[in-house]
């Protein structure tokens, strides 16, 4: 299941969106810049990001020059009204996927959805000095060939700490990215997790720095991740 992020100010159609997408992935629904570059900037991952172009409070593409001042490497297309070859150009200038005008066939665009997911599809992995972790397996292997299943959970969190260097990440932004809305959890299942996450990668320096009274973060390159 892929994260997207949807940024739509038309009720009808990010309802429809919405409705689509989430029969296959987890969705969520912004409906204005301000709340969409909020969620950018907070660390909140996404697999992919839809932009509207035309937005009450400014324009998709400042979302999207916003992603490329991060660094990230999230893909993201715009469904937009504006269809003149200029706009268009400039989206695909910026770095989108795909550009598509308004009106289109939503079939159409769940087609060119997951084209873009399986062009995204990277081999996930951490090399470590004896073992190697795949994210996309939720697995560790060893140096002599056998495989291990640590906590899928366990792994989710390190993702997250990775993809989110070099910020610091907070405890209540681990709970909320791996555990949702679960409220029997609190910051001591965050922190029983890093210590197995530590001992999996086998130290307890260098990888996972703890910041006090703030979170946790990853110290080392995230290169492929």
């Amino acid at each position: 299941m892929k994260k997207i992020m949807v940024v739509e100010d038309d009720p009808v159609l990010g309802k429809l969106l919405t409705n689509k997408f989430s029969e296959e992935h987890q969705v969520t629904l912004f409906t204005n810049k301000l709340d969409a570059l909020a969620a950018i900037r907070g660390g909140n991952l996404f697999d992919l990001i839809v932009l509207d172009v035309g937005l009450p409070d400014g324009s998709g593409f400042e979302i999207a020059e916003n992603i490329k001042l991060q660094n990230l490497k999230t893909p993201f297309i715009f469904l937009t009204a504006q269809a003149d070859a200029n706009s268009r150009l400039q989206g695909y200038e910026m770095g989108a996927d795909e550009y598509i005008p308004k009106p289109f066939h939503l079939k159409e665009l769940v087609i060119k959805v997951e084209h873009i997911f399986d062009q995204h599809k990277v081999k996930n992995e951490l090399v470590l000095e004896n073992s190697v972790i795949n994210f996309n397996e939720l697995s560790l292997k060893n140096a002599d060939g056998s495989i291990e299943y640590p906590a899928a959970n366990d792994l989710k969190v390190l993702q997250f700490l990775i993809q989110s260097s070099p910020n610091v990440v907070s405890r209540d932004d681990i709970l909320n990215f791996v555990w949702g809305s679960d409220k029997n959890l609190n910051h001591r299942t965050v922190d029983n997790t890093i210590v197995r996450l530590k001992k999996l990668l086998g130290t307890s320096e260098g990888f996972i720095r703890s910041v006090r009274s703030v979170g946790y973060q990853w110290l080392q390159k995230k290169e492929n991740l």
